[in-house]
């Protein structure tokens, strides 16, 4: 516990430097790519998944075996629950201990660290009443660990009690291990302790969940990578590669030896970084899997970097232009090259977090919404608004904050109706998108 304490500790004062967001897939444009290996890469040592007490549980009579591909293609247009469950450290004094144990902090205390207001069920109603018909649950869990890798069961009484509201409102769920890059490293040095934690969480949670029927949907990781490493937004290295397919496969592994509905759950599992940059998109291996047509790859893109994302004091856009190539290649050229190596080789790609802050341009927002989710469509890919719950623009370090708010919180009213109107225009009317 010592290592892990000093890496949970460094990593730690890194991720506190940043937003209290969660951090985004597409990189700079300055970013370069990694250099290429001069040796190859060796493999790990096998990995025994650690004991964890469990009889395998049987399909249940409602659980409908559809595959990977018919999920996502019911899926219209999806919302994030973002910067609730996923929050972590560093906010309304949460005490820091080895193992990611925050004392003497309440389930309350957690989710409030970077909203203003509880998640409720009339939240999740109003994202149902709006036209969204599927949901995104980030989740930080290491939050909630002892130091034997035990979730609390308040915290998980928490995330099962908001699921249980999004599957009653409708909803398709998307539930995923969020800011875990925190301890859990791509780094051969890491990896034997890396794989200990995934494996232990995917337990509790498979297990907790194994009875729910195909409407959920479990994905690995968010956005795994090395935290400040050269290539950490540039598709990361192939040493990284080939350790989060290990990863990977072993959170497919572990959700599929709980049995029961778990035993043909769609699962989803990221590039790195969740990226679309090409390296990342080549590098990755969709893991073996027991039963087939089962697995979709998750990705995430803001695009164009300086109109979606961008903060800081210089190189932001607030304009966007649909008839403008140079607007929409950023857009086009990533979603291409993951439909041609991944939707027409059968596997569905899911994109789970996109979204263009607020600027105070709210038309140009709409028109960038429509044209990405009509053209995500055209390509079979769903997409997934990131909503943080930060609606008003603010000054951040002389520039933009990450003002991705499209709901009140508070209010449970969407502050921005161009562009509710343009998603889902985008995703309920429109059957065959202009892809120019």
């Amino acid at each position: 516990m010592k290592k892990l304490f000093l890496f949970f500790i460094a990593t730690l004062l890194f991720t506190l430097t940043a937003c209290a967001s969660a951090s985004y897939a597409s990189p700079p444009a300055e970013a370069a790519p990694p250099d290429e290996p001069t040796a190859p890469i060796e493999p790990m040592p096998p990995f025994v998944i650690p004991y964890f007490s469990m009889t395998p549980g049987e399909v249940t009579d409602d659980f409908n075996k559809i595959t990977a591909a018919e999920w996502a293609a019911n899926v219209r247009i999806g919302w994030n629950l973002g910067n609730t469950l996923d929050s972590h450290g560093g906010a309304r004094g949460f005490h820091w201990l080895g193992g990611g144990v925050y004392a003497n902090t309440s389930v309350s205390e957690m989710e409030l660290a970077w909203v203003n207001s509880l998640t409720t069920r009339e939240t999740i109603d109003a994202v149902a009443e709006a036209g969204f018909n599927a949901i995104r649950i980030p989740v930080t869990w290491f939050k909630a660990l002892d130091d034997d890798y035990n979730i609390r069961e308040d915290w998980m009484e928490r995330v099962q009690e908001i699921v249980d509201w999004s599957l009653d409102a409708g909803l398709k769920v998307m539930l995923n291990t969020h800011h875990e890059n925190i301890v859990i490293s791509l780094l051969d040095e890491n990896m034997m302790e890396s794989q200990h934690i995934l494996a232990r969480i995917w337990q509790q949670i498979a297990y907790r969940f194994r009875d729910y029927d195909e409407r959920l949907l479990f994905t690995s990781l968010n956005e795994p990578r090395t935290y400040g490493s050269a290539a950490e937004w540039s598709g990361g290295t192939p040493l990284e590669h080939k350790n989060l397919n290990i990863l990977n496969q072993l959170f497919v592994d572990v959700v599929r030896a709980s049995g029961g509905n778990n035993a043909y759950r769609i699962l989803s599992v990221p590039t790195y970084a969740a990226s679309m940059e090409g390296s990342a998109q080549r590098g990755f291996e969709l893991p073996t899997d027991s039963v087939p047509d089962r697995l979709a790859v998750a990705m995430h893109i803001y695009a164009p970097w300086a109109f979606a994302l961008r903060t800081g004091p210089t190189g932001t856009r607030d304009t966007w232009y649909a008839n403008r190539i140079a607007d929409t290649n950023p857009i086009t050229g990533p979603l291409r090259t993951a439909h041609t190596l991944f939707v027409e080789q059968g596997i569905p790609v899911i994109i789970g977090e996109m979204g263009a802050l607020n600027r105070d341009n709210e038309a140009y927002r709409a028109e960038w919404a429509y044209y990405f989710v009509s053209f995500a469509r055209s390509l079979g890919m769903p997409a997934f608004w990131w909503d943080n719950g930060q609606i008003l623009p603010s000054a951040e370090r002389g520039g933009w904050s990450e003002t991705f708010g499209l709901l009140s919180r508070r209010t449970k009213e969407f502050s921005h109706p161009l562009v509710l109107d343009a998603l889902m225009r985008a995703a309920w009317e429109t059957d065959e998108p202009n892809e120019e």
